[in-house]
């Protein structure tokens, strides 16, 4: 029997796979983006206690009362954003159902999808089971983002444009000029913009700038973001999405359909986390930027051209110094010759050729792992 047309150019995750070439040749993996450090002892606290208090049935279909007050208090503190949180925030099985949800509630069948690349892998995919049509556009690491190239992407057909910023795995975070020249282009056409900020407080340079902060761009943004990296808790896939009653209301509608509700406890967790301090926000900042340093050094040290990340908690790194130009058979090859996992770059690209020569390390591990990735990097033979 045929499997559905829109599906025939899906694949396994590769992150998936390389995982399993970790513990295949019991390697290190820095290829899957995940702590392995611990949560914030508040939150693990708070989850704890929901579960002893009961609170273990279905929370309201989006979203906890408490998580979503949380939420609108933290838009507001930080960035001046007023969000009615019983209208315009719904809560998700992360950012990762939002970001589908929102693109399945939004746009229609034929429309286009502007989409930078490289790009996290789910955003193509997301696309095409909306029936619509991505349309990529270069956001390369280390490299300011092509504003003629960008307005080009521009048709009669476009629907939305999707921006993630701290952008994984290209490591940029778009400057306020760049936002800008977004956010005047989506008036323009009359586009949505559909944003993942997932790691808004993991910076080490640039600030966060919300577009829908900008002129004209509150009624016109579906912003996302989660829990699962501010916190360490990526396991218990916490995520949200802000944005005017309308489009709240229509992602609300695809949502109650796709996983109905999302876990109780983690949801009082979240929301025991956002109170945190800001010193809590500015040294997970610090200590991961140690530990870019720590790995960019490192990958350098082994010959590898490095592309420092502004954000998030991936290095992009460039294997032509050692005489390859296929990440895929790179990474695949690694962790037999060096125990360390790395994930091929390429499958965050639609352009083949622009994606093959380049591979992404994630550092947020403790720090005796990275020390022991280097020394095992450091033995590769260019």
């Amino acid at each position: 029997m045929s499997t559905a047309r829109r599906t025939h150019g899906f694949r396994e995750s590769v992150i998936r796979g390389m995982t399993r070439l970790a513990r295949e040749y019991d390697s290190l993996n820095l290829a899957q983006g995940f702590p392995n450090f611990p949560a914030p002892e508040l939150i693990k606290t708070a989850a704890a206690r929901a579960i002893q208090d009961d609170i273990n049935q279905y929370a309201i279909t989006w979203g906890a009362t408490r998580l979503r007050r949380a939420l609108a208090a933290t838009y507001a503190q930080r960035y001046g954003l007023d969000a009615d949180p019983e209208r315009e925030i719904t809560v998700t099985c992360g950012a990762t159902e939002a970001m589908i949800a929102t693109l399945l509630a939004l746009v229609d069948p034929g429309d286009e999808v502007i989409v930078f690349e490289p790009f996290y892998e789910n955003y193509g995919p997301d696309t095409i089971l909306a029936d619509a049509r991505p349309v990529y556009v270069p956001l390369e690491p280390g490299q300011p983002l092509d504003l003629d190239r960008l307005a080009a992407a521009f048709t009669a057909r476009t629907r939305a444009i999707v921006v993630n910023t701290p952008s994984n795995p290209a490591g940029r975070v778009l400057t306020r000029p760049e936002l800008d020249a977004i956010a005047r282009l989506c008036r323009e056409h009359d586009v949505l913009a559909v944003t993942d900020e997932i790691y808004e407080h993991i910076r080490y340079h640039g600030e966060h700038v919300p577009i829908a902060t900008l002129p004209g761009m509150r009624e016109r943004t579906v912003t996302i973001s989660s829990a699962g990296k501010t916190f360490s808790m990526t396991g218990w896939k916490t995520g949200w999405a802000c944005a005017p009653a309308p489009l709240v209301e229509a992602v609300r509608t695809v949502k109650q359909f796709v996983t109905y509700v999302h876990g109780a406890p983690s949801q009082h967790a979240a929301a025991a986390g956002l109170r945190l301090p800001d010193e809590y926000f500015t040294a997970l900042a610090g200590e991961l930027a140690a530990k870019r340093d720590l790995l960019a050094s490192g990958l350098a040290d082994a010959g590898f051209t490095v592309y420092p990340p502004s954000g998030t908690y991936f290095v992009t790194a460039d294997i032509r110094p050692f005489g390859k130009t296929d990440g895929m058979a790179f990474c695949r090859s690694l962790p037999e010759r060096c125990g360390v996992v790395a994930v091929p770059t390429v499958v965050f690209y639609d352009d083949v050729e622009a994606g093959s020569p380049l591979v992404r390390f994630t550092f947020c591990k403790r720090r005796e792992v990275l020390e022991d990735a280097v020394v095992r990097l450091k033995s590769l033979e260019k």
